[in-house]
C-alpha cells in the first residue's frame, strides 16, 4: 500500500512538472534584438580603364620626349574614339635604371653608381558610360598606349538608385523576422513595437582602388602604328549588401 502511495506521489510530481514544462514563457514587456540582411544587384553601366605609356633610353630627355608625344597621341585618339568619356592624366615617373653588375674589389664600394640608362613612363584614366564603344576605343588607343587595367561599375546616378532598393530590401527583410520571431514567441505581430534601427556596415561595399603600380617593362616602337583587335569585355554587375540590428520590444 505505501509503495502504490509513493508511486502515485511520484506521477503526480512529475505531471506537475510537465505542466508547468509546457506552460508558456511570459513575454510582456521582452526586448528582443533581430538582425536583418539585404543584397541587390545591378548591371555595371560605368568602366575605368587605365592605360599607360613607358620609354626607356640612355638619354632622359630623349625618353622623356617620347613618353609625352605618345601620350598627346594617345589622348587625341581616346578624344576622337569617346568624345564623352572622362580623361585623367596621372602618375607621370622619372628614375634611373642602374647596371646589374656589382664591384668586385672593396675600393670600387664606395664609389657612386652611374646609371645605364632612364625610364620614364606616364599613365591615362579613361572613365566612360559608353561600355558599347569601349572595345574599339581601347584598342584604338592601344597602337600607342597599354592598357594596364580596367574596371566595371556603377554611375553615381545607379549606385543612388540600387541603395534605395537595399534599404528597402533589408528593412523587408527585418519586418519579415519580426514576424517570424512573434509567431514563435506566440505573440500577435501587432504587440511589436520597433525601438530601434541600427543599419551597420553600408560602407562595406565602397571600391578599394589603390594607384596602378608603375610598368616594369619598355614600349616598343613598332607598336606605334600597329592594328590591335578589339579586346573582349564583360561589365558583370555590382552587388550591395547590408546589415542592419532591430530592436524590438513587445508590449
Amino acid at each position: 500500500m505505501t509503495l502504490m502511495k509513493t508511486v502515485a506521489a511520484a506521477a503526480l510530481i512529475f505531471a506537475a512538472a510537465q505542466a508547468a514544462a509546457q506552460a508558456p514563457v511570459p513575454t510582456t514587456g521582452t526586448t528582443v534584438i533581430i538582425p536583418a540582411y539585404g543584397e541587390v544587384k545591378a548591371p555595371n553601366d560605368q568602366a575605368t580603364a587605365t592605360l599607360a605609356i613607358e620609354e626607356q633610353d640612355r638619354d632622359k630627355a630623349a625618353a622623356a620626349s617620347r613618353v609625352n608625344q605618345k601620350m598627346k597621341q594617345g589622348l587625341d585618339i581616346l578624344k576622337r574614339e569617346d568624345p564623352q568619356a572622362s580623361l585623367k592624366t596621372m602618375n607621370y615617373y622619372t628614375y634611373p635604371v642602374y647596371p646589374e653588375d656589382r664591384p668586385v674589389q672593396p675600393m670600387a664600394a664606395n664609389k657612386p653608381r652611374v646609371p645605364t640608362a632612364w625610364r620614364v613612363g606616364h599613365f591615362v584614366e579613361v572613365k566612360t558610360t559608353n561600355l558599347a564603344a569601349l572595345p574599339k576605343t581601347v584598342a584604338a588607343a592601344q597602337k600607342v598606349l597599354a592598357l594596364n587595367g580596367i574596371q566595371f561599375g556603377l554611375t553615381p546616378a545607379a549606385t543612388k538608385k540600387l541603395d534605395d532598393q537595399r534599404i528597402a530590401a533589408t528593412y523587408r527583410n527585418l519586418n519579415e523576422r519580426i514576424a517570424s520571431v512573434a509567431t514563435a514567441m506566440g505573440r500577435p505581430v501587432a504587440d511589436a513595437v520597433l525601438d530601434t534601427v541600427d543599419f551597420e556596415g553600408s560602407g562595406n561595399y565602397a571600391d578599394r582602388e589603390g594607384a596602378p603600380a608603375p610598368m616594369m617593362m619598355a614600349m616598343r616602337k613598332s607598336a606605334d602604328t600597329a592594328e590591335v583587335a578589339e579586346p573582349s569585355f564583360e561589365p558583370g554587375e555590382t552587388t550591395l549588401q547590408m546589415r542592419l540590428v532591430g530592436k524590438v520590444r513587445f508590449r
